[in-house]
């Protein structure tokens, strides 16, 4: 079941440049919510609002619960966060309407756990990410806060693939490969002065 993450907005009465500055001033982030064939919703926000949301883990899959005034309700996906250049700061939100029955294109993050007692790790290997995010088609009814990948039993040269994650089941990747490497446990790098040194041993000379 979806968990849905609720965050209360104001209208905005107009768009534009002119508007988006005025609510910029007025210490808000304008954003709208289009989608779902219905009108697009003019909206205001709190910079922190956006702000908490961005630093938590799995945003673009997150499904928010929009309150509009305290009265409408929206089922939105975040899709799109304009940043100032310079300082960071939000300037422009985009959030996409579910509607009812209509699948999304998201990406999903991966957590990786296990690490600490991978045998290959132990042995020195090195954790290779191939992907820390996953695009997918999902139903909204089902979306994933996320995927998990276990190391906890990899040695080197394993790797993690698409059909090893956990939280999958409702969703079907947009990758064409079959079954995909996440990740790979690969071998450890030896150290060119180290190396060097043992190339220079009366053993090594012969």
């Amino acid at each position: 079941m979806t968990k849905f993450t609720k965050i209360d907005v104001s209208s905005r009465a107009k768009a534009g440049k002119g508007a988006a500055r005025a609510t910029r001033r007025a210490g808000l982030v304008p954003g709208v919510i289009y989608g779902g064939k219905q009108e697009a919703a003019l909206i205001a926000l709190d910079p922190r609002i956006v702000a908490r949301e961005l630093h938590k883990p799995g945003w673009r899959s997150r499904i928010y619960d929009i309150s509009i005034d305290g009265s409408k309700t929206e089922h939105a996906l975040l899709r799109e966060i304009q940043l100032h250049p310079v300082s960071d700061a939000p300037l422009h939100v985009d959030y996409q309407r579910l509607a009812e029955g209509q699948k999304v294109h998201v990406e999903v993050a991966i957590t990786f756990t296990g690490e600490e007692t991978s045998p290959g790790i132990k042995r020195g290997g090195v954790l290779n990410i191939v992907r820390h995010t996953v695009d997918v088609v999902a139903d909204p009814a089902n979306m994933p806060e996320g995927f998990s990948a276990d190391l906890s039993k990899l040695d080197i040269h394993d790797n993690v693939r698409w059909e090893d994650l956990k939280g999958t089941e409702h969703v079907v990747p947009v990758q064409h490969i079959p079954n995909f490497v996440i990740a790979t446990i690969a071998a450890p790098t030896v150290d060119a002065e180290e190396a060097a040194e043992e190339a220079e041993t009366p053993e090594a000379a012969g």
